[in-house]
């Protein structure tokens, strides 16, 4: 017997609101989507609700090809007997879709980067961290916090672009990305996104600052 239920009512209730209106709507352009996807770019973003890289960019479904997990990371390139989630997602991405981008957004708030950035502070490894599973993911976090500098809440925010950054670092890592990149045909790209404020800044190599847009 299964133990899953049916949906909550008011989920259901929108949906068929959206299937109503929002569809029918784009009725075509979801036809035309059902011949295939050809997404601009991947989007690597946090698992956090509070963050939509569709609404930020206007984005209509099939834009961006979507991967999230906690605090937005990118591992460094190890294959082997692991699970491989993100590492599966960018393979598949850049070697079957050909995506011309690849975007890594972190975000305010980003409950990871607090609790790696806490685990930094007091010392507290992975296995002691509270969580089965979240520790161990955050260790991929970690570098971040020999980056960071200044004092304060303003540490937090500069672990969450140290945190980018260092997805960033592994992501090039991965030879079939290095592979693209240096052949012209994929560009890295870093983001922050303040969902409070609806700013986006866009990390700028050049000045190694995120700038806001």
């Amino acid at each position: 017997m299964s133990i899953a239920k049916p949906l909550p009512d008011m989920l259901l209730a929108q949906y068929k609101n959206w299937r109503a209106t929002g569809f029918a709507e784009q009725a075509a352009h979801f036809a035309e989507l059902e011949k295939g996807q050809s997404p601009l770019a991947m989007v690597i973003s946090c698992c956090d609700s509070r963050v939509q890289a569709s609404e930020i960019f206007g984005a209509a479904a099939g834009t961006f090809f979507f991967h999230r997990n906690i605090a937005n990371l990118v591992p460094p390139y190890a294959p082997g007997s692991d699970h491989h989630g993100t590492a599966s997602a960018i393979e598949y991405a850049v070697k079957a879709l050909h995506v011309p981008h690849i975007i890594i957004m972190g975000h305010a708030h980003c409950g990871g980067v607090q609790a790696c950035y806490d685990m930094c502070e007091d010392g507290i490894a992975a296995a002691d961290s509270g969580f089965e599973f979240v520790g161990h993911w955050l260790e991929n976090l970690r570098p971040a916090h020999a980056r960071v500098s200044g004092e304060g809440d303003a540490r937090v925010v500069e672990m969450g672009y140290q945190g980018v950054i260092v997805s960033l670092d592994n992501l090039i890592g991965y030879p079939f990305v290095r592979d693209a990149v240096e052949a012209g045909n994929l560009q890295l790209h870093g983001t922050w996104h303040n969902f409070a404020t609806g700013t986006l800044y866009t990390y700028n190599p050049d000045s190694d600052k995120f700038e806001a847009q």
